[in-house]
This record gives C-alpha cells, structure tokens and sequence, in this order.
C-alpha cells in the first residue's frame, strides 16, 4: 500500500494538469529562492560590515562560482530528464541505474573540478579585470569555495534524482537546512568573528556539506528506490552515453550563458569599483526576478519527460502554457519594481549614494530581461524535457557567443560609460531568442499533428 502511495505521489502523468505542474512547481520555486539566498545574504552581510571592495570582491567571485554550478546544473538536468523517462515508462531498473551512474560520474567530476579551480582561480580573475583593490580578496573567496565542489555536485545531483522521480518537496527542506546554516554561519564568521570575505565562503561550503550529508542519511532510512552504498555507485556505460548525450548540451548552454555574463563582469569592471559593485547587486536581483521562469523551466523539463515517457505529449504541451503564463506574470513583479524604485533594490545591498547612483539607468534597461527570459527558459524547460538537447543548446550558445558578448564589446567601445545602453543588451537578445525558438515549436507542433491520423483513418489536416 505504501508503495501504491509513494508512485501515486511521484506521478505527474496523472490528473489535473494545471495542479500537476503548480503541486510540482512551487516546492521547486521555493527551493531556488532559498538557494537565491546564499549569494543574495553573502552580499548583504559583506555589504553592511565590510567595505566597496569586498562586495566587488564578492560579486566577482560569485560570478566565477557560478560557472561550476551552471556547469553543474546542466548535467543533473540531464539526470532529471532520464529519471523522469523511465519512471514514466515504469523501468524501475533503469531508474536506478540512471541514478548510480550519475552518482558516480558527479563524484568523480568533483575532484577533477576542484583541482582545476585552485589550479586556475588567478588566472580566472585576471581575465576578468578584477579590480585591483579586490583580486586578492576574490581570490580567497574563489579557492574556498572550490573546495566545495564536491558538496555542490552531491547536493545538485540529489535534487536532481528526486525532482525527475516526481519529488521536489525534499530537495526543498535539504537546501532550506543548507539556507539557514548558511545566514547563521555569515553574521557568526563575518560579524562576530571578523573573517570578511573568507568567512562568508567557509559559511557557504559548510552549509552545503551538512546540506548532503542529511539528505543521504535521510533518503537511506526512508529506503528510497536507490540505497546509498559504496557498491551500488557503479557507471553503467550506456547509462553514461545516454546522460552525456542529454545532459552535455544542456551543461554547455548554461555555461556559455554564464561565460557572456562574466564577459559583462569584466567589462564593467573596467568602469570602477561603483559600476563593478552595482552591476554585483543586479546580477542577485537577476536570479530572485528570474526564479519563476527558471523553476518552471526545471519543473516543465520533469513534467514532460515523464508524460513523454508515459506516452501523454499533450499534457506535456498543457503543461508548457500553463507554465509560461505563471513565469511571465511573477516575473513582471519585480521588472515592475525596477522601472518604479531601482534605488530601494539597490539600496537593500548597500547604502553607498556612489553605487546606488552608477546602477540606477543599469536596473532600469536590464529589467526587461525578467520578462524575456520567462518565454525563453520555459521553451527550453520543455524541451529539454524531450530530450532535443542540441537545439537548445545551439540556441543558448548563438545567443551567447555570437549575439551577447559581440553586442556587449560594441556598446562599451562607443560608449564606456553609459549602463543604461549596456543594462539593454540582455533583454535585446532574449527577446530574438524567444521569437526564433517560437518559431522552431510551431513548426514541430505542425508537423506532429500532421503525423498523427485522424479518426478516418487519414492524416489530420491544418
């Protein structure tokens, strides 16, 4: 009976579609805001106790770590979309393979991830023109939390498992753990103890190891469809191929996203510490805003891998809509709140007049991109869901490469100074993104309904 219970709970093939996708997607929201936190709070504590070049130093730093978790990210995506196939399909086993094989595959990257980092962080941070004043504060931040990585990958790769087995309520209560022992662990190391910049990224990996450590316990003594023993991590060669095949794409469009974006950092890094500081404080109002798009996007790539899985593409393409209408009207609550008082965003993060200045046109002009981004990532979310990875991939990475940094380059050669013009890049480029990727699923739907016969027997007609 209780076995009965947990499929029932896991199934997101079955009834209401709307409350399918809300049952699943708020626990999801919910997750990525909590998780939104650690950086958000890291700044807020360095801003309120420590000077302008430790939030640059911060802010730098957040964006470099943000390259291994986007990297990271990607490829659980592919986990989730693979769980999601075969728990709609009923393949028990191969559910449990996808899950060790990705285990071991995310253990082994950890390490490999570490070295490289510490090897490679100044380098990084030179490429970046990191401030002077805060390379070498950057830099602590950066190796510290490197060596973390390995908690970022157990988490992210949990979460991801049980999201795809129709689960997103625990991966919530492990990071809103994570969370709070990460606010305790800054106003502890940074205002009590005085560490700075070095204390907010011992806080940060300290909390994430607790964070797995208890979600492994946990899910072992609810004997969850995979046990956490040493012999059960085995790599499972075509297991391996098929998340590599699903799960690189997606890896190497987050990362190029990420890569234009630290293009951006560099680049307003050269205007000094303000400018540098306040495009900082818009890069963590850039994740809360985007939250609801991103967090549908995750849950529409579950929710259709599993109705796909099931044999169910229609609910799949309900789910879409309805995801898209949520995203869009969450997201405009805060581009709402940058067109009407950028000074208030800016100011919870710091109260310098200088850096509220340089980022008020900056808040402005990018705060298009949280509408935007909505059509973009929940288009995404579903497919990835069905698994047609390289399109978007080649998507994301056109966006970035040759539309983002090119535009960026080209705004800052003619005019340096002005944020405004630079802010408006990012919404200029999603917005061509979500106008061709459209276009790419009204061709697909077409030709989908042309496949499928109608009730006579013939093929149905436009």
């Amino acid at each position: 009976m209780e076995s009965k219970k947990k499929k029932a709970e896991n199934n997101l093939t079955k009834g209401s579609v709307i409350r399918v996708l809300f049952t699943f997607s708020v626990p999801f929201i919910i997750a990525n805001i909590i998780q939104a936190l650690y950086g958000a709070v890291d700044l807020l504590v360095i801003g309120r106790y420590c000077g302008p070049e430790s939030v640059a130093a911060v802010s730098t730093g957040t964006q470099v770590t943000q390259i291994i978790t986007s990297l990271i990210t990607g490829l659980t995506l592919g986990s989730t979309i693979l769980v999601g196939k075969y728990t709609g399909m009923e393949e028990e086993e191969e559910v449990k393979k996808t899950i060790g094989t990705t285990l071991t595959i995310f253990a082994i990257a950890a390490v490999i991830l570490t070295v490289l980092m510490l090897l490679f962080t100044d380098r990084i941070l030179i490429l970046l023109k990191t401030p002077e004043e805060s390379f070498e504060l950057a830099g602590t931040y950066v190796r510290i939390c490197s060596l973390g990585i390995l908690f970022i990958c157990g988490y992210n790769a949990i979460s991801a498992i049980l999201r795809g087995y129709g689960d997103s309520r625990r991966p919530m209560l492990f990071i809103a753990l994570s969370c709070v022992l990460n606010i305790a662990g800054d106003f502890i190391l940074v205002k009590g103890a005085g560490l700075g910049v070095a204390g907010v990224a011992l806080a940060t990996i300290g909390s994430q190891a607790v964070s797995m450590v208890t979600a492994i316990i946990y899910l072992n003594r609810k004997k969850f469809i995979f046990t956490f023993r040493l012999k059960n991590f085995r790599i499972d060669p075509a297991k391996a191929r098929e998340l590599a095949w699903v799960g690189i794409p997606i890896s190497l469009q987050e990362c190029m996203v990420r890569f234009s974006f630290l293009y951006l950092t560099s680049v307003t890094n050269r205007l000094g510490i303000y400018a540098a500081s306040a495009v900082g404080v818009a890069s963590k109002y850039d994740v809360f805003a985007m939250l609801p798009a991103t967090s549908v996007a995750n849950a529409l790539a579950a929710v259709t891998a599993q109705n796909y899985g099931a044999g169910k593409p229609e609910r799949a393409k309900k789910s879409l809509a309805a995801g898209l209408l949520f995203a869009v009207a969450a997201s405009s609550l805060f581009w709402l709140w940058a067109q009407l008082s950028p000074q208030t965003m800016i100011g919870l993060f710091s109260s310098d007049p200088a850096i509220i200045e340089a980022g008020i046109p900056f808040f402005r002009t990018c705060s298009y991109d949280y509408l935007a981004v909505s059509f973009v990532f929940c288009m995404n979310g579903y497919l990835n869901g069905r698994s047609q990875t390289i399109f978007t991939m080649i998507s994301c990475c056109f966006g970035a490469l040759a539309l983002r940094i090119p535009i960026i380059h080209l705004v800052y050669t003619n005019w340096p100074d002005n944020l405004a013009r630079i802010g408006a890049i990012a919404p200029m480029v999603s917005g061509f993104m979500a106008v061709y990727t459209a276009a790419y699923l009204c061709i697909q739907f077409y030709q989908e309904k042309q496949r499928i016969p109608d009730a006579s027997g013939q093929r149905g007609m436009k």
